[in-house]
């Protein structure tokens, strides 16, 4: 049983709840690239246009309660994302991206990436959409919400116009949480192949951020800022490691990587202050295969070149320009990220947390050994089972916006999603353990309670399914996934703790 938030609890998630302010830009990113000879041929942003002038759409949603799309614009010109138009739209139900637009007006869309090398978790091998709401911000106090991608989301465009090929010039950046990542391949944004397989060496140029060790690396145990050029993840012109490449977390990262022949930078820094760091610009790596490169043009999100899709981190904005930028054209695109004021906000909404679903109020969030359960629990119900039914709420592990759920009765256990069924385990301390046992509540979606969503995978909910837990999407591939009842299977009514 989830016991009544402490005060302090309640402060956590009321914050961020407080008035915005318009933002309003004189120019954006994709200006400032033109004016230095190096227009943007793809920009995308969920939270904002990267156009002073640019009013059409930024990205489509996808609710799960009768398939219906919307397309979410500006508020203004040049301004943040309506995130108030997303937010009515998807009401009481869940929300998928399904498309992010390109603003530069050469259509180079991203949508739901297909199987290549690797195929997806989705139907016939596609990668997953990435949850509506799983990486609120603000801009300028103004709420707007980033691409959450968990392992096996993914987007692509296989037929992008404008982009590099071959060996010719460009450039990219994107803005990213530098808190979000893991060690596996491979969180990209930018140019790959067109076929979604690994066709060779040198037919990538793709921003990578993340903590892998499998090729290079940079300074201490990450995460990096490296570029993606197939076949190996380089800090610098060793396909080993680059000691100027330093580990960088700030809460919104930016990364910019570019290449023209025989010559390629990496550069970054903290989105919400100061300037960009040159972290490495010279000659292309000492290895065959890229000098020159063969790069193909296509666009990726969220995985590698040849769908490789294991690795999770979540983007704000990015744009990939024709020809090399300049170190002045890119410090004045800083400037302009630093003046869009990202900042973080509430990851949890909705009232006070319990157990009980309609229907089965007698029923009630419990474990039988390591399988999480409901449970027919009363005043008159064992002192075993019902500290097997209470759960006293943590601070999230693996975020602390969020929170975590330890058993009463097995003190240093917490519930946490494996394959996606909820189990009772022991907290190793891992990075994995904590994002996989930390939950965000948000109101109720069928308009009662709370709902409890996955922080790593928040497309998916606290689901009672013939009377088991799992971590369940709402219409995916699994049988506990069903969109019957999914409403109110994952909404939890309030009551007090049984211990």
């Amino acid at each position: 049983m989830f016991p009544r938030l402490s005060p302090e609890s309640a402060r956590i998630l009321a914050l961020g709840l407080v008035a915005s302010s318009s933002l309003v830009a004189a120019t954006g990113p994709c200006d400032i690239y033109a004016s230095g000879g190096t227009p943007c041929v793809a920009a995308h942003s969920t939270t904002r246009a990267l156009y002073a002038s640019y009013s059409g759409a930024l990205y489509q949603v996808k609710r799960g309660s009768d398939g219906a799309t919307t397309t979410i614009s500006p508020l203004s010109a040049g301004g943040v994302a309506n995130a108030a138009a997303q937010d009515s739209f998807c009401a009481n139900t869940t929300c998928v991206i399904t498309i992010i637009y390109d603003q530069s007006g050469r259509g180079n869309h991203l949508t739901q990436a297909p199987p290549g090398g690797f195929n997806g978790p989705e139907s016939n091998g596609y990668d997953n959409l990435a949850s509506a709401i799983g990486a609120p911000v603000t801009l300028n106090g103004q709420k707007a919400y980033g691409v959450f991608i968990s392992p096996g989301t993914g987007y692509r465009n296989n037929r992008a116009s404008g982009t590099a090929t071959g060996d010719a010039a460009e450039g990219m950046y994107a803005v990213l949480d530098g808190t979000h990542y893991n060690g596996q391949c491979c969180f990209d944004y930018g140019n790959a192949e067109t076929s979604s397989t690994d066709t060779g060496n040198g037919h990538m140029e793709a921003i990578y951020y993340g903590d892998s060790t499998f090729w290079g690396t940079g300074s201490g145990s990450g995460p990096w800022i490296m570029a993606d050029l197939e076949n190996g993840l380089f800090s610098g012109s060793s396909p080993k490691q680059n000691t100027g490449d330093p580990s960088i977390s700030y809460r919104f990262v930016t990364a910019a990587v570019k290449g023209e022949p025989n010559h390629w930078a990496i550069r970054g820094g903290n989105s919400a202050s100061g300037s960009l760091s040159t972290f490495y610009d010279g000659a292309r790596p000492s290895v065959s295969g890229y000098n020159p490169m063969a790069k193909e043009g296509a666009i990726i999100l969220g995985i590698g070149g040849d769908n490789s899709n294991g690795a999770q981190g979540t983007f704000y904005e990015g744009v990939m320009t024709s020809g090399y930028p300049s170190d002045a054209t890119e410090n004045a695109v800083q400037a302009n990220i630093v003046a869009a004021k990202y900042a973080t906000t509430s990851l949890a909404s909705g009232p006070a947390l319990n157990v009980t679903t309609p229907g089965y109020t007698t029923r009630y969030i419990a474990h039988n050994d390591t399988t999480v359960n409901t449970e027919v629990v009363s005043s008159s119900s064992s002192s075993t089972l019902k500290k097997e039914a209470s759960w006293t709420v943590r601070t999230g592990l693996g975020n602390s916006a969020c929170f975590s759920f330890e058993s009463v009765d097995t003190p240093g256990s917490f519930i946490r999603h494996y394959n996606f069924e909820l189990m009772l385990d022991a907290n190793d301390g891992t990075k994995q353990f904590h994002e996989d046992a930390t939950f965000c509540p948000q109101s109720g979606l069928n308009g009662k309670g709370s709902s409890l969503r996955s922080w790593s995978y928040p497309t998916r909910y606290f689901r009672h399914y013939n009377n088991v837990l799992y971590a369940a999407s709402n219409g995916g591939v699994q049988t506990f996934d069903a969109t019957a009842s999914f409403n109110n299977d994952v909404s939890f009514l309030i009551s007090t703790g049984f211990v």
